[in-house]
């Protein structure tokens, strides 16, 4: 089960990347640079899931401009209204292909 939170370092892909093992992790370390610009987060997470670590980087943080995506096996309505109300961007379900998402999230890093 994959349960990383990505943000922002450098790969083959042109993107940088950094991980995180939970929401409370991933939240310190867009604490730490504020400058991240896509945050890529599993729903289900120890500690702090995706949802609630989204709405503390928009309510606590006040980040508006870091852009949200969840990428999970979770696919109900009731999650994915959560989830627009909280202001997450994107919402990706599991199984996916790899290549197919690396298009969009250049685009949502403004590259």
């Amino acid at each position: 089960m994959w349960s990383e939170l990505f943000l922002e370092t450098k790969t083959g892909y042109g993107l940088d990347v950094d991980t995180a093992v939970d929401g409370k992790d991933g939240l310190a370390k867009l604490k730490a640079s504020p400058g991240i610009k896509l945050v890529i987060s599993d729903v289900n997470m120890p500690n702090m899931d995706g949802l609630t670590m989204a709405d503390k980087i928009r309510t606590e943080l006040g980040n508006t401009a870091v852009r949200i995506v969840m990428l999970t096996t979770e696919d109900n309505a009731s999650m994915h209204a959560r989830g627009k109300e909280i202001g997450i961007t994107g919402w990706i379900v599991k199984p996916f292909r790899g290549e197919a998402v690396l298009g969009p999230f250049r685009k949502l890093c403004g590259m």
